[in-house]
């Protein structure tokens, strides 16, 4: 197979590779700056839409469009930080009284169980309780250990590194918004004239898909949330909007998805005795898995061009390699794979 690999080709694997292994050890740094470039890609319609529409300049149409997103985004995100961290320190102060709950109805499963094991065998009987017993002193005691004051304080040290990273991501947004058409023409002054034809085939392809893919998977995660907050306003309206956004980000996870949040809380509600806002809970998660697997297929074959077991491997691979920001470049890597082989960039017809 290799030998009929020319010099060209030879070189594109070896650079290919180098690649992935200075982003191996870069990506996990970088993660402001990618987002950045991201969304300054995602909003690049827009800043074009203002240029031809009203014949304004780059810079102009770029101040623009950068306050509006920032406009947007910071009122968004101060409401939804503000009534987050409400719920997160009323939850801290009351987990306490839940791990109580969960023993005082142990103590009355325990004189049940007494009633309805008496022709049981002793030792399997006190087998059951220990079990029992031992699980939920150790879900008090992770409970604790969670909600502890220096764990509190530890995470509240992290904020200014937060904030530089925001910061960081804010001026490389707008700096990457202007000049992104000049990153653009240098990037092909680097190519033949036939290999920037075949570029930017793969780059408008790569760009229909992936900007489809990202417009249908804000369309379902928005249709989740909604869904989320209005069936937890109904059910428990303390915490519904902290735990719809819980709901929504953990729904971005294939497979799992917010059954991973809904199906716990509503077995323990059914073991704490409200059997009412259990079935309530379950009936929800029901209801979003629903809509995950009606309308995530569809995403997939649509917009990604991508069959869901390759998405699957793409995103479990990623996701061991290089974490979090490997679970989106996955699938990333592989569309651009396949964008480049349509643009004739790699050629990969070969028989063993």
């Amino acid at each position: 197979m290799f030998r009929y690999l020319s010099k060209r080709q030879w070189i594109l694997i070896i650079a290919a590779i180098l690649i992935l292994i200075a982003g191996y050890f870069i990506l996990p740094v970088s993660i402001p700056l990618i987002l950045a470039l991201l969304t300054a890609m995602f909003l690049n319609p827009a800043i074009r839409w203002l240029q031809f529409r009203f014949k304004m300049n780059r810079k102009i149409s770029v101040t623009v469009v950068f306050l509006i997103f920032l406009l947007i985004t910071s009122l968004v995100g101060t409401y939804f930080v503000t009534r987050a961290v409400t719920h997160v320190v009323n939850f801290a102060e009351n987990a306490p009284s839940y791990v109580n709950q969960l023993n005082t109805k142990f103590t009355e499963w325990e004189s049940d169980m007494d009633r309805f094991t008496e022709d049981l065998p002793a030792d399997f009987v006190a087998e059951v309780k220990d079990g029992f017993k031992s699980n939920l002193e150790l879900l008090s005691t992770k409970v604790k250990q969670y909600f502890e004051l220096d764990k509190i304080a530890s995470a509240a040290a992290k904020v200014p590194e937060y904030l530089v990273s925001l910061l960081v991501y804010l001026i490389a947004l707008f700096l990457f918004m202007l000049e992104l058409p000049r990153l653009k023409a240098m990037s092909y002054n680097h190519l033949t004239k036939e290999t920037a034809e075949k570029v930017k085939f793969m780059n408008a392809r790569l760009s229909y898909v992936v900007l489809g893919f990202l417009k249908a998977q804000f369309l379902v995660s928005i249709i989740i949330f909604v869904v989320s907050l209005i069936g937890l306003l109904y059910i428990t309206p303390d915490v519904a909007i902290i735990m719809s956004i819980i709901i929504w980000l953990v729904d971005f996870i294939p497979i799992i998805g917010s059954i991973v949040i809904l199906g716990p809380w509503a077995v323990y509600m059914l073991l704490a005795g409200d059997t009412v806002m259990g079935i309530q809970l379950s009936v929800l998660a029901i209801i979003l898995l629903a809509i995950r697997r009606t309308v995530e297929p569809k995403v997939m074959g649509r917009h990604i061009g991508l069959s869901p077991l390759a998405t699957l491997i793409a995103m479990y691979l990623g996701l061991q390699l290089i974490g979090i920001i490997g679970f989106i470049l996955g699938p990333l890597l592989v569309i651009a794979f396949n964008s480049a082989k349509e643009a004739g960039i790699i050629n990969w017809n070969f028989k063993v």
